[in-house]
């Protein structure tokens, strides 16, 4: 066992992003947004550039999920803007 693990017992699972984020947590997920859009746009101009129909289909595919992504955690924030204000 690492040092800095916890045993599988003392781990706490979440099943739903809490209610209210911090300000520590929306910075952070401000950066994951802007990291999966920079990595949407780069499978993007791989994708339009690729000569190969196979590996253009798997960054057409890499692109989406970022893109999923992306939307997820704009979900999350705005679930906890509209909580937050209310």
């Amino acid at each position: 066992m690492n040092l800095f693990s916890q045993p599988k017992e003392q781990q706490m699972v979440f099943p739903e992003p809490p209610k209210m984020v911090s300000t520590k947590d929306f910075l952070y997920l401000k950066d994951m947004m802007s990291w999966n859009l920079l990595a949407a746009k780069k499978m993007n101009w791989a994708a339009q550039t690729c000569q190969l129909p196979d590996l253009k289909k798997e960054f057409e595919t890499a692109e989406q999920m970022h893109v999923n992504h992306y939307d997820e955690i704009l979900k999350t924030l705005k679930q906890s803007e509209g909580v937050s204000s209310s």
